[in-house]
């Protein structure tokens, strides 16, 4: 796994991705990108790797310029002054998402924006998209407002679809199955992270 750098160095994390070299956004031409980016002209999904803690930065600066991004976030529980305080934290720190057409001009402006370390690809040194069903399924979780809790990346078990409730056809893996309980785990293979939620095991069908 790769990804293209923006023009603004080097952050910490992401582990298993393998660095490319740096370049200058604005030395990119045209051409290179079109043959790099794969699907060229197709609206697809793509993650944007920021610097830590510059998730918000990131998406102001591609909004105000009119991309579409989503920037998954959940609820949670903050104690602040002995007050606790209910506050949004990103799903998956140091990531969003776009999606574009990645046509050169384009990206070289996404490449520009502060606080962005880059676009993640995949083997064949461009950038490369995520499954529109693994966005869905993030985003009816989000919306669901359901409890959720990080997971250990997993990439294969019992495939399960839900019937019924703010999850409906969503699809995942169910693990730690008891009673009428098990979680669903939902998972981004890009950057190998997956989140869980707990679910009725009476609405989880085989996928």
């Amino acid at each position: 796994m790769s990804f293209w750098m923006g023009t603004h160095g080097q952050t910490e994390g992401g582990e298993a991705l393998s660095l490319l070299e740096q370049q200058d956004s604005t030395q990119i031409s045209e051409t290179g990108l079109q043959l790099q980016v794969s699907d060229a002209g197709r609206l697809q999904w793509y993650a944007l790797w920021t610097h830590s803690h510059c998730e918000q930065l990131v998406r102001s600066q591609l909004d105000a310029r009119g991309f579409e991004l989503f920037f998954p976030t959940v609820g949670v529980w903050s104690r602040r002054a002995g007050v606790k305080h209910r506050i949004r934290q990103p799903l998956f720190p140091g990531y969003l998402f776009l999606r574009d057409q990645l046509s050169g001009p384009r990206y070289v402006e996404i490449l520009k924006a502060r606080g962005l370390v880059g676009v993640l690809g995949g083997r064949n040194g461009g950038p490369d998209h995520i499954q529109d069903s693994e966005i869905e399924a993030i985003r009816a979780l989000v919306l669901s407002d359901l409890p959720v809790s990080p997971y250990p990346y997993l990439r294969t078990g019992q495939r399960v679809r839900i019937t019924d409730g703010p999850l409906t056809n969503v699809e995942g893996i169910l693990v730690d199955r008891r009673a009428d309980k098990g979680l669903l785990v939902l998972s981004v293979h890009l950057f190998r992270r997956s989140v869980a939620v707990e679910v009725d095991c009476a609405l989880a069908v085989a996928a």
